[in-house]
């Protein structure tokens, strides 16, 4: 391969994005598997589980993306051959990790603001409690092993994060099954929905331990100053302000994107066990294609980071757009192909025909919404690398709270005026995300197009 081709650096992205991928697909598993399970357990489980889910991911990807501000931070310092300062931030999110968990162990475990705004049934709001409970014990190992997955990421070793979360899958699968179903013969109860949260609590804290094993055992991480780790650097007030700099912004990007579609959850419970039932596997299976973007987009903002780093401007630019051409074509075979399978996709989840058939509208969207979502994802991703968050942030709150989130509920409540009939309900709030990811995937496509090119004139200029 010719380099600085665009199979040249689809050849560098690749190695980097897969472990990302099946790391991430195991991660969604989790709720994946969740999702399964509560739908054969009883359809007031599986609307608690999407009202929690909706409310824990909330809080959880909000605080994630503050911590997630440590991966273009250590791939510009490892790019820069600097590898004891990389090692050393590293230290600094850990700090940071436990500090918003004390936040975020807080909301989950007082969720009346979460439960008013579905209101919930008796039932479920008490389903949605005890779920909540036990994902706020599970929350600071989660924001821990996001330091450690950001580092790594960095540093071009995404395959020891996959071989974690996938071992971590395998142990909370055979938990879920038993918590959820119970196994009267050894004494353990049936908890339903709450037992996927007690799962994934165990789950995670293992994982965050077998992490901190392979930090201080494997060699690899001398060169960090890590493979010996015993205790934290001190709290170092520069560093962790940098990573607020850029976290906080970055955080709140992801926030408004992900409350944006967990509080369509919300809302949609108002009009039904059913409909929200059926919301929750369209967004479990979106949710599901979202994650080869989402893996495309993290390799290229760790190869752009280290270029970066390295003062390889053009190498920068070139990844970035080949990595734009490249993701945006794998989005678009993908949308199409759900899209014409989603009926007999919709099948492996259940077999309840009413939850099928309002599952089944929403998808009609895919082939738009899978695309746009994986060209706002790709470019705020790259963004990152330059270090631009502010403006990404506020595109997402105009494009995903503006047009998608209170699109969707002047056409699903019709507060106003009477929409279309077929526009009504969960659909006015599928066809309104659509909408909005359009314009966030537009803003910000332009948005990096233009930093590509302010980066060309700024290296021509310092060149002449």
């Amino acid at each position: 391969m010719k380099p600085g081709s665009f199979r040249h650096s689809a050849g560098r992205i690749v190695p980097l994005a897969w472990p990302v991928l099946v790391g991430q697909v195991s991660v969604l598993a989790f709720g994946t598997v969740d999702t399964v399970l509560v739908a054969r357990h009883s359809t007031a489980d599986l609307a608690a589980l999407a009202v929690g889910g909706a409310a824990y991911i909330t809080v959880f990807i909000g605080l994630m993306g503050i911590v997630l501000a440590l991966s273009p931070i250590v791939g510009h310092l490892y790019g820069a051959k600097r590898l004891p300062e990389a090692g050393a931030q590293l230290h600094q999110a850990i700090w940071l990790a436990l500090g918003l968990s004390l936040l975020g162990s807080s909301l989950l475990a007082f969720p009346a603001p979460f439960l008013a705004l579905s209101h919930a049934s008796p039932d479920v709001a008490a389903k949605v409690r005890g779920y909540l409970l036990a994902l706020a014990l599970a929350l600071p190992a989660s924001l821990l092993f996001t330091a450690f997955r950001a580092f790594n990421t960095a540093v071009s070793r995404p395959k020891a994060v996959m071989a974690l979360q996938l071992a971590t899958l395998g142990l909370k699968v055979p938990l879920s099954m038993a918590l959820v179903f119970g196994i009267p013969s050894a004494g353990v109860p049936t908890l339903g929905v709450v037992g996927c949260g007690v799962a994934t609590a165990i789950s995670m804290w293992i994982q965050v331990a077998a992490s901190l094993m392979l930090l201080r055992h494997d060699a690899f991480y001398t060169q960090f100053n890590l493979s010996r780790l015993r205790r934290l650097h001190a709290p170092h007030r520069a560093s962790l302000l940098a990573l607020l700099k850029l976290g906080v912004p970055i955080g709140g990007s992801v926030l408004i994107e992900v409350s944006a579609f967990s509080f369509m959850a919300i809302f949609i419970a108002r009009l039904g066990t059913t409909p929200v039932a059926g919301h929750q596997l369209a967004m479990n299976l979106v949710s599901l294609l979202f994650m080869v973007p989402m893996a495309l987009s993290n390799a290229c903002l760790t190869l752009v980071a280290q270029s970066l780093g390295a003062r390889d401007l053009r190498g920068a630019r070139r990844l970035a757009w080949h990595g734009w051409q490249f993701t945006f074509g794998v989005a678009l075979v993908l949308g199409l192909a759900i899209y014409l399978a989603r009926e007999p996709v919709l099948h492996l989840y259940t077999d309840n025909p009413a939850v099928i058939a309002a599952a089944l509208p929403l998808l009609t969207w895919l082939a738009l919404f899978h695309p746009a979502d994986a060209m706002q994802t790709f470019a705020a991703f790259v963004l990152r690398a330059w270090r631009i968050v502010t403006l990404p942030m506020v595109i997402y709150a105009v494009a995903l709270w503006g047009a998608g989130l209170g699109g969707g509920y002047l056409l699903a409540f019709a507060p106003f005026g009477d929409p279309p009939l077929a526009l009504r309900g969960a659909v006015g709030f599928w066809t309104a995300s659509t909408a909005g990811l359009l314009m966030a995937s537009v803003g910000l496509s332009l948005l990096l197009f233009w930093v590509l090119r302010q980066s060309k004139r700024d290296e021509l200029a310092g060149q002449s």
